[in-house]
């Protein structure tokens, strides 16, 4: 049904805290997933055998295709209820992760990348609905900004501690069994979701234009492959016009936003420069954050020698810095203003990339990260609510959905172009590295990754074996170096961009009341 409320707000009771405590759950879920799988790649890697393309799919395409659709199913949830739209992603999650653990037990590389490309649309199904239903179960203005600054919490927790999540459960089990890590979360949706969540549906929402949809994907996708082939094999003829094929369909996409009474993505808000520069810095920051921390798990294991669960107790660290970023920047904010919080989160993470630039070993790595994560932690709660008070109050529900894609687009590329390059400068330097005397079929596995390089110097004589480890963990720490110059330098633009186009932002107000869209109860800013 169409909501609309009159006279003064109600207050929630028991039956909407229960039904945000329910909510909490996939929110927290969605973002760990982006994050689990990394201490599992070096089994994953050796079982499997994918090339460095194939690897960087199954990392990075759950990422891409719940930025996405994220738009998508906002839109789609409007027409036929939050609440379906929440169940029906929860089951379709459910269903997908046995599709994943199938794939680990028949080791197929492209079934596992078709299988995450599915969960990235379950999650994207899943993300806005749970938002939006806060929105309309918490109509009390102080109460809402309470349920909301929780769910952001879940959101943050979600990054942080998906690697942990990852480590403590191969502490003891077959590699694969990580993939149902989030069916326990969604049985308890699909069991208490009816029961204490009430149903939602915007009957004045626009219809779904499908061509926007496939214009969008068809826009992003090939210029995400063409950066990836780039990397692996260089410059090709086809290659090139996949990422050409991706710039026109962008274009399209565009011109046909432009053109839309009801868009899916309203361009109109772009001319609106802290809106812009509000996006840019969540997708940046974002972006930077992800081109070293999908690292560090292999990095970790396969450098440093630990086993998961050590990895992912090395890691707890970064996650509670993270958390406490995140809780520290609504009142620095308040105080000093949100630009000067994020430049001088931002100057902390761009310390957090040097270090990670010259780490040689587990020690080294883990302090870095942990850097990071307190620095970014501003970025994450104050991007969304920069683009959303820069917004028309007509439009903030509009607003909040690009910054969730925005955030995950970002997540998504930190993997897919700074990964590329990180495996470009592997492939490089191993080359020249590998000793006289390796099979040509251990050459190959350690041309391609280094977890392929470890799991070949098994069969191998203990000296050849060693030589052979050693190159390849040479030519990841370069890498990893790599990839982390490359984030520093994202985080300097982030700064620039703080300093000139969010100096004086519209006011955002972090932690109190904020503008909402007349009668529609799913405009509520996302805080994150």
């Amino acid at each position: 049904m169409d909501e609309r409320r009159d006279g003064p707000p109600a207050r929630a009771g028991t039956r909407q805290w229960l039904g945000l405590a329910v909510l909490l759950l996939p929110t927290m879920l969605l973002t760990a997933d982006l994050g689990v799988l990394w201490l599992a790649t070096p089994d994953l890697t050796a079982e499997l055998r994918p090339s460095g393309t194939e690897l960087l799919w199954i990392t990075d395409v759950y990422g891409f295709m719940t930025a996405g659709f994220l738009v998508v199913m906002g839109t789609l949830g409007d027409r036929v209820g939050r609440r379906r739209l929440l169940l029906a992603g929860a089951a379709l999650y459910l269903l997908v992760e046995f599709l994943m653990l199938t794939a680990a037990a028949v080791r197929s590389p492209a079934l596992l990348i078709g299988s995450r490309a599915l969960l990235g649309v379950a999650g994207a199904a899943i993300l806005p609905s749970t938002l939006s239903l806060i929105s309309a179960m918490f109509t009390d203005p102080g109460q809402r900004t309470r349920a909301i600054s929780l769910w952001a919490t879940a959101l943050a927790l979600g990054v942080g501690l998906g690697p942990v999540f990852g480590g403590l459960l191969l502490s003891g089990l077959w590699w694969g069994w990580v993939f149902l890590l989030g069916a326990p979360v969604m049985v308890v949706v699909l069991a208490a979701g009816r029961a204490l969540l009430p149903e939602f549906r915007d009957g004045s929402a626009g219809r779904l234009d499908v061509p926007s949809v496939l214009l969008f994907l068809l826009g992003i996708l090939p210029v995400v492959y063409a950066v990836k082939r780039t990397a692996e094999h260089g410059w090709q003829a086809p290659v090139a016009a996949a990422g050409v094929a991706g710039i026109v369909f962008g274009w399209l996409f565009v011109r046909r936003q432009r053109r839309l009474a009801a868009p899916l993505l309203d361009l109109r808000l772009f001319a609106d420069r802290t809106f812009s520069a509000a996006l840019a810095v969540l997708f940046l920051g974002m972006m930077a954050l992800n081109s070293v921390e999908y690292l560090v798990p292999p990095f970790l294991q396969l450098v440093g020698g630990l086993s998961p669960m050590a990895g992912g107790l090395w890691l707890l660290p970064s996650a509670a810095a993270f958390l406490l970023g995140s809780q520290l920047t609504p009142p620095l904010a308040r105080r000093a203003g949100p630009a000067r919080v994020l430049v001088a989160g931002t100057l902390v993470s761009l310390v957090g990339y040097v270090l990670a630039a010259q780490a040689a070993g587990p020690v080294s790595a883990a302090v870095a990260i942990t850097v990071i994560m307190f620095g970014v932690g501003p970025i994450s709660v104050l991007g969304t609510d920069l683009a959303v008070a820069a917004a028309p109050a007509e439009k903030a529900g509009s607003a909040a959905a690009a910054g969730q894609t925005a955030y995950d687009l970002g997540l998504a590329m930190g993997i897919a172009i700074t990964g590329s390059a990180a495996t470009a400068v592997y492939r490089d330097r191993v080359a020249s590295g590998i000793p006289d005397g390796t099979p040509a079929g251990a050459e190959a596995a350690a041309h391609d990754t280094v977890g392929g390089a470890v799991a070949a110097a098994e069969d191998l004589p203990e000296p050849l074996a060693r030589r052979l480890t050693d190159a390849a963990q040479d030519a990841f720490v370069s890498g990893f170096h790599v990839a982390a110059v490359i984030a520093a330098v994202l985080a300097v633009v982030v700064i620039a961009v703080a300093l000139t186009a969010l100096r004086r932002p519209s006011t955002v107000a972090v932690d109190g009341p904020r503008r909402e869209a007349p009668d529609r109860a799913d405009t509520a800013p996302a805080v994150r």
